[in-house]
C-alpha cells in the first residue's frame, strides 16, 4: 500500500507534520463569528480585492499568499453556483464532497449517453487503417468521496468561520474567508507561527490542495510562489477587478523531488505527477488489429502536432475504453478535478486519436476528462495548467510550433477524405480557453500587426464574448450565457444574414446552426486568416473558399491584425484542389504497394483568393493493414505541400499550385492592448 503523503514527505524532505486532523485544527482556531465589515466605498467592481484584504488581516495570512493560492486554484473566477467535478466552489475552490460532485458527476454520464459518438477516434476506413471508432467503454462508478481530512473541505472551512456551508457555496466573500481560515490552520497544524513573511509559508501552501503525493504538491507551491513574485492583474468571470502586486524578492524554502516510483516508460515533465496504464497492441483476428502502431518517432516520422481533445465520458470510463484492443487509443490522459497525468502510448509510437491516419502519424494526442458542454465543472485550473506544462515540455522535446497551426484541437483535425468529414469530432469544443491556455504554454496569443494588416487573429475577449449556443441541456434549448473561443461567420456583413454553409459536414444542403456541436461557421482563437474584405464594423476573411464575415468593432475587436505568410493560386489556375491529407506522388511507393486513392476535399481555393500558412510537409504514407509488432515502412514523398487555416479545420494544397506571398502588416503598427 503506498504510504500517505504525510508519511513520505516526513521520511524525505519536510520532516513536518503535514497530516490533516479536522478536530485537531478546529481547536486550534475557533470559530470566528463576526464577518468583514461592509464598506460602502469600495465599488462594486473591487470587492472581492477588499475580501482578500479583510480576510488575511482577520486569519493572519499574507494577503499576496492567499491571493496567489485562490489564483491557482480558479484564476480568482466564482463559476457562479456551478461546482466543479470535485465539488470546488468559489474563488478559493473549496470542495464539498458531500453535495457537488456526484451532481456533476450525473450530469456528465446523461450527456454522455446521449453522445453519438466516441470521443477517441480510431482511423477511417478509407485511411488504409483499421474502422475501430465506436463508443465508450461502459462508464466508471461514481465519484469517490475525498477522504477524511481533505486540506480545502468546505464544511470544515464553514466550522471554522462559524458560517453555513450553503453560504460558502454561493458568496465570495464567505468562500475566501473559509479559504484563509484553512490556510492559517494548515500553518499551526505545521508548528509555525502566522508570519507575515509570505516566504515562511510554502509547506502551508504545499499542502492546501490535497494533492496525492509529494510532486504535485511541490510543484503547487512553487507555481504560487513564481505567482507572487510576478504577480498578476485580471478581471474574473463575475466582473471583477482583482489586482495582485509583483514581490519579485520573495524566495520562499524549495523543495525538488522527482518520483523515485515512476514507471520507466513515462515520459513526463519532472514536476509532474504521472502514471502508466498501457494500451494493448495486439491482433483481434485475421481482418483487425488495435489498438496503436508500434512507430520510430521522430525518426521515420517527424511530430509536428499536438492534439487537445476532451473525453466526452467520465475519467474512468475513458481508462476502461485505451484498454480496449477494438476501441482508438491515445498517448496521455489527464484527470479533472487535480490533473493527474496517466501515460498510455509511448510518444515514439503511433496512436489512433484524431480521425487521419496522417495526423495520428505526426502527433501526441491528449485527453482531458470533461464534457465540451460543462465547462465549468470538468475543465478546471489545474487541469489547464497541468496540460499546458506537459505540452509545452513536449513542444519544447520535438520541436513543434506553439500555434493553432499545431496546437490543434480535435475539432481543427482535417478530415482524411471527402466522404470523413461529417464523423469528425468537435471537442474541445468552444467554452475551451485557447487564449488562458496559450498564455500558461508561455506563447501568448496577441496582435503582431495594425488594425488594417491582409492577416488577421481570430482572438475575442473569453470573458466578455458570450454567442449564442444551443444544446448544452436539450436540443435547440439556450445554454447558459459563457465565454467562449469560437466566432462564427456570415454570408454577408449582417447580423441577420444566413450562417456559412460547410458542404463537406452537410453534404445534403442543411443551414449551419448555432448547437453547440455546430462547427460549419466557426472560427476558433488564436487561429489566423486572410483578410478578404472589410464593411464598417464587419470584417471578411477566406473561409473554405468563399467569404465569410464576423462583426468585428474597433472598441471591442473579435480579431486582431497579425503578420504571416499566404498562399494564393497561381496565375492561371482558376482553381486548385484542397486536401485532406498530403500524399506522396505515385512513383514513390514501392512497386509491390497499392497506393492510396487521393480524395479532395469539397473546398477550393479560387484564383485571388487566400490562406494562411505556417509550415509545409511532404506527403507521407504507411500501410497499416497488416498486424506487426515492428514498425511499418514510410513511403516518403518529395513533393511539398503547405499547411492552410482552410476554416475551422486545417488543409493542404500541392506548393507547386500556389505563390508563397507576405501581408501587409498595417500603417499603424500592432493594436494595443490586446
Amino acid at each position: 500500500m503506498r504510504r500517505p503523503l504525510a508519511s513520505r514527505v516526513r521520511s524525505t524532505v519536510f520532516r513536518h507534520r503535514w497530516l490533516v486532523c479536522a478536530t485537531a485544527s478546529a481547536a486550534l482556531l475557533p470559530p470566528l463569528l463576526i464577518g468583514p465589515t461592509a464598506d460602502d466605498d469600495v465599488a462594486a467592481d473591487e470587492r472581492l480585492q477588499r475580501d482578500f484584504t479583510q480576510a488575511a488581516d482577520e486569519y493572519h495570512v499574507p494577503r499576496s499568499v492567499l491571493m496567489a493560492v485562490s489564483y491557482q486554484q480558479s484564476r480568482w473566477d466564482a463559476h457562479p453556483g456551478v461546482p466543479s467535478v470535485a465539488g470546488g466552489y468559489g474563488p478559493m475552490h473549496l470542495v464539498d464532497t458531500k453535495a457537488a460532485a456526484g451532481r456533476a458527476w450525473a450530469q456528465g454520464q446523461a450527456q454522455g449517453q446521449g453522445q453519438g459518438q466516441s470521443q477517441g477516434q480510431g482511423q477511417a476506413g478509407e485511411d488504409g487503417g483499421q474502422a475501430l471508432a465506436g463508443a465508450p467503454a461502459a462508464s466508471g462508478g461514481k465519484p469517490a468521496a475525498a477522504p477524511a481530512g481533505q486540506p480545502t473541505d468546505l464544511h470544515r472551512a464553514a466550522r471554522l468561520i462559524g458560517t453555513p456551508a450553503a453560504r460558502l457555496r454561493s458568496d465570495s466573500t464567505a468562500n475566501v474567508r473559509g479559504g484563509a481560515a484553512l490556510l492559517a490552520a494548515a500553518q499551526r497544524q505545521l508548528g509555525h507561527p502566522l508570519s507575515a513573511d509570505p516566504a515562511d509559508w510554502w509547506e502551508a501552501v504545499a499542502r492546501f490542495p490535497g494533492a496525492s503525493d509529494t510532486i504535485a504538491a511541490a510543484t503547487y507551491a512553487n507555481d504560487v510562489f513564481a505567482l507572487i513574485r510576478r504577480g498578476a492583474n485580471r478581471t474574473t468571470d463575475a466582473g471583477q477587478h482583482v489586482s495582485l502586486a509583483a514581490a519579485p524578492g520573495v524566495r520562499p524554502h524549495r523543495v525538488l523531488l522527482r518520483d523515485t516510483n515512476r514507471p520507466k516508460q513515462v515520459e513526463c515533465p519532472v514536476d509532474l505527477s504521472c502514471s502508466w496504464l498501457s494500451a494493448p497492441h495486439v491482433k483481434i483476428d485475421d481482418e483487425a488489429y488495435g489498438n496503436h502502431d508500434p512507430a520510430d518517432r521522430p525518426r521515420d516520422e517527424k511530430i509536428d502536432y499536438i492534439v487537445i481533445h476532451d473525453t466526452e465520458a467520465p475519467l474512468k470510463s475513458m481508462l476502461q475504453t485505451v484498454q480496449n484492443p477494438t476501441e482508438p487509443s491515445w498517448h496521455y490522459s489527464i484527470r479533472s478535478k487535480d490533473g493527474q497525468v496517466t501515460q498510455h502510448v509511448r510518444t515514439k509510437d503511433e496512436a489512433w486519436h484524431s480521425g487521419s491516419q496522417f495526423v495520428n502519424a505526426r502527433s501526441i494526442g491528449i485527453e482531458h476528462e470533461g464534457f465540451l458542454k460543462q465547462p465549468d465543472a470538468w475543465y478546471t485550473e489545474t487541469m489547464y495548467r497541468t496540460s499546458a506544462r506537459l505540452v509545452r515540455w513536449l513542444a519544447r522535446k520535438y520541436d513543434v510550433p506553439l500555434d493553432r497551426q499545431h496546437i490543434l484541437g480535435h475539432d481543427n483535425v482535417p478530415s482524411p477524405t471527402a466522404t470523413s468529414i461529417p464523423d469528425m469530432h468537435d471537442d474541445p469544443g468552444p467554452f475551451w480557453d485557447w487564449r488562458h491556455y496559450f498564455d500558461l504554454l508561455g506563447a501568448p496569443l496577441r496582435a503582431t500587426a495594425g488594425p488594417d494588416s491582409d492577416v488577421v487573429m481570430i482572438l475575442p475577449d473569453y470573458r466578455t464574448y458570450k454567442p449564442l449556443y444551443t444544446g448544452c441541456d436539450k436540443d435547440d434549448v439556450p445554454c447558459r450565457p459563457h465565454g467562449s473561443s469560437a466566432v462564427r461567420l456570415h454570408t454577408e456583413p449582417a447580423d441577420d444574414a444566413p450562417l456559412i454553409q460547410d458542404p463537406g459536414r452537410r453534404p445534403e444542403g442543411d443551414d449551419s446552426t448555432v448547437d453547440v456541436h455546430d462547427l460549419g461557421s466557426r472560427v476558433s482563437a488564436g487561429q489566423t486568416f486572410a483578410v478578404a474584405d472589410r464593411s464598417g464594423d464587419w470584417t471578411a476573411i477566406w473561409y473554405q473558399g468563399e467569404k465569410g464575415w464576423f462583426r468585428n468593432p474597433k472598441g471591442r475587436p473579435v480579431a486582431v491584425g497579425a503578420t504571416g505568410r499566404m498562399v494564393t493560386p497561381k496565375e492561371g489556375l482558376e482553381e486548385i484542389p484542397v486536401f485532406g491529407r498530403p500524399l506522396p506522388e505515385e512513383s514513390a511507393y514501392p512497386e509491390d504497394m497499392e497506393p492510396p486513392s487521393e480524395s479532395p476535399l469539397p473546398y477550393s481555393l479560387l484564383e485571388g483568393q487566400r490562406y494562411v500558412t505556417q509550415s509545409s510537409v511532404v506527403g507521407t504514407y504507411a500501410d497499416r493493414s497488416v498486424f506487426d509488432a515492428a514498425p511499418r515502412p514510410v513511403v516518403q514523398g518529395s513533393e511539398e505541400y503547405y499547411e492552410i487555416q482552410l476554416g475551422q479545420r486545417i488543409g493542404y494544397v500541392r506548393a507547386g499550385d500556389v505563390d508563397v506571398v507576405a501581408g501587409y502588416a498595417g500603417a499603424a503598427g500592432p493594436e494595443a492592448g490586446n
